[in-house]
């Protein structure tokens, strides 16, 4: 039995079994982060935390760029990737703004305009 073909959804990165497979350890590291030991480990060497969870390449450049786009094509889910936006003060509406390509208060008014 094949597989059905992927949904695309242009503009975005469909969190789906092959990019949760894609993102295991970028997702894993970022659930340590509910631990604040973790989260001061990271903060004193980030390279040696991602080599710590096995983070590949695109994941490690994403990480290190802060690039909240290139770590959901890395195959970061975005309620993980949540836990290290809060280590550099970021919210969930920082990261919506961020995939849909609008400022943070543009992202806002529209999730408040959808009511």
């Amino acid at each position: 039995m094949s597989q059905p073909a992927a949904l695309e959804i242009p503009g975005t990165t469909l969190f789906d079994s092959r990019q949760a497979m894609k993102g295991y350890a970028l997702n894993k590291m970022c659930y340590s982060f509910n631990a604040a030991a973790c989260r001061d480990e990271f903060k004193a060497d980030e390279d040696a935390y991602c080599a710590k969870y096995g983070l590949n390449d695109e994941q490690r450049k994403a990480i290190r760029t802060r690039d909240v786009l290139g770590l959901l094509a890395a195959g970061g889910n975005v309620y993980y990737l949540a836990k290290f936006a809060g280590i550099l003060g970021l919210d969930v509406q920082d990261l919506g703004a961020a995939q849909t390509g609008m400022t943070k208060e543009e992202f806002k008014a529209r999730l408040l305009a959808q009511r």
